[in-house]
């Protein structure tokens, strides 16, 4: 602005006088702050919605590592890998996000260790982007070994038995020295069907701690800190906690393209004078064993009631079923170890549901596990080799979560173009009728999608309205 002030000015103000003197400083300083910031600011985040379907989008999310493609599925690799699969693999299958767990690699090998060999990207050979956990979620899992106060939380190490203090604080060093693109602020987790003032409190020290994170959060324009909406089942709750978060300022920046910009992956992504404070979200607490039909109300209220133009990550689902409905309610990003856990109990995932290798039906199947799926043990494995593998091989369960993986990225690319395209109820309708070709599509997700503004009367049978 300062430039443009000058240069309109000069023909107002004597080549000599102070303050043309004052206007040609000016630019030179603009010029040069210019210069210094491209080369030392790094890129944070960057989020745009390319296309909608109600409130169903499709979206591009650009990170340091990697410009991204939503509706999309992460992989979970707990201590910095997916178990019997090489990161070249998961790069050959589409995988974009990788999620580690702050409270494992802390143990082992710990986060000093890693931060000394240049990162956790470096550490695992994995070029694309990195999500961590905030560790909150072994509240939930290791709660015999951990006792939560308003200063952190103290678990048992599993490894050596020895105390070991969680804070927020704490949690966000460790997570800046590992260097994923995405952190996550740590939350107080309890498990969904908990009642009672339990929850209350686990909501409003989520708030608390999440002022604490801010504070500690020291690379905020390399990592993004995602604040977490806990809550419950209870929307009062989760009306409040979405509306703490939304009022705070999470470090990180949205940028959008203008004359200044560089690149990443190809991509216009940073401009000088479109900085803006950006504020991002996950929906926590879910996926814990509590009934369908609370599940997608509460995910349905959470979408509505965050801004439209930053990424809604829903935590630890995996079910594709459960990702479609999520995905027309609004989100954007997943996460769970369904499909590889599942694999290692050697099932595979297919358009109808699940298949189990396991059975003996399929020990003289000669049949690929998907005859539509292009991935290579489709095209190079039996139903029966695998069968005889699962139930005595190492090598079934990692072909099994080749498979699994594979057809999670290509859910995710197909529920991606079908928003692009203009074709979202139809890859809605035609999901539902290979799962249940006798029409028999489950009450809550009849519901979801009613809310959702999808019609799926041309593939079920009758679903009861949820207004009856």
């Amino acid at each position: 602005m300062l430039f443009l002030f000058a240069a309109s000015s000069s023909l107002r103000y004597p080549k000599y006088s102070p303050f043309s003197a004052f206007l040609a400083l000016s630019s030179l300083l603009t010029g040069f702050t210019h210069r210094l910031w491209k080369q030392n600011f790094v890129m944070a985040l960057s989020f745009e919605v390319l296309g909608r379907f109600n409130r169903a989008r499709a979206a591009q999310l650009t990170l340091p590592h990697f410009v991204c493609q939503t509706p999309l599925f992460m992989p979970v690799g707990t201590q910095g890998t997916i178990k019997g699969l090489t990161t070249n693999q998961l790069e050959e299958i589409g995988c974009q996000i990788i999620l580690g767990n702050t409270y494992h690699l802390a143990l082992r090998p710990t986060s000093e260790l890693i931060d000394e060999l240049g990162g956790l990207h470096k550490f695992m050979n994995w070029p694309r982007a990195l999500l961590t956990d905030s560790g909150g979620f072994q509240m939930v899992s290791l709660l015999h070994l951990a006792d939560i106060t308003e200063k952190g939380v103290t678990f048992q190490s599993p490894v050596d038995g020895k105390p070991m203090l969680l804070t927020p604080e704490e949690s966000i060093q460790i997570q800046n020295r590992i260097g994923a693109d995405i952190i996550m602020a740590l939350d107080d987790v309890v498990k969904t069907t908990i009642t009672g003032p339990r929850i209350e409190e686990a909501m409003y020290r989520t708030l608390r701690w999440i002022d604490r994170c801010i504070a500690a959060h020291k690379r905020p324009h390399e990592q993004n800190l995602f604040g977490i909406v806990q809550g419950g089942l209870d929307p009062v709750l989760r009306d409040i906690c979405v509306r703490g978060l939304v009022d705070r300022n999470l470090p990180g920046y949205v940028y959008f393209p203008s004359m200044n910009s560089v690149h990443v992956q190809g991509q216009n992504v940073i401009g000088l004078n479109s900085i803006q404070p950006f504020r991002i979200y996950a929906i926590g607490g879910l996926a814990g064993g509590e009934d369908k039909d609370s599940f997608w109300r509460v995910v349905a209220q959470c979408t509505a009631a965050l801004p439209e133009d930053k990424p809604r990550y829903v935590m630890g689902v995996g079910y594709p079923l459960d990702i479609v409905v999520c995905s027309a309610l609004g989100a954007d990003m997943y996460d769970c170890v369904y499909p590889t856990r599942t694999a290692r109990f050697g099932t595979a995932l297919v358009p109808e549901g699940v298949l189990k290798l396991k059975h003996k039906a399929m020990a003289d199947d000669t049949r690929p596990i998907d005859p539509t799926c292009a991935c290579m043990v489709c095209k190079n494995y039996t139903r029966a080799y695998i069968h005889c593998l699962v139930t005595k091989d190492a090598m079934g369960s990692q072909l099994l979560s080749y498979h699994n993986l594979y057809y999670m990225m290509q859910f995710s690319r197909n529920l991606h173009s079908s928003i692009i395209e203009g074709r979202f109820p139809e890859f809605v309708c035609d999901f539902l009728q290979k799962m249940f070709p006798k029409g028999d599509v489950p009450e809550w997700v009849c519901n979801a999608m009613e809310v959702a503004g999808i019609d799926i009367s041309s593939c079920c049978a009758p679903c009861p309205s949820s207004q009856d």
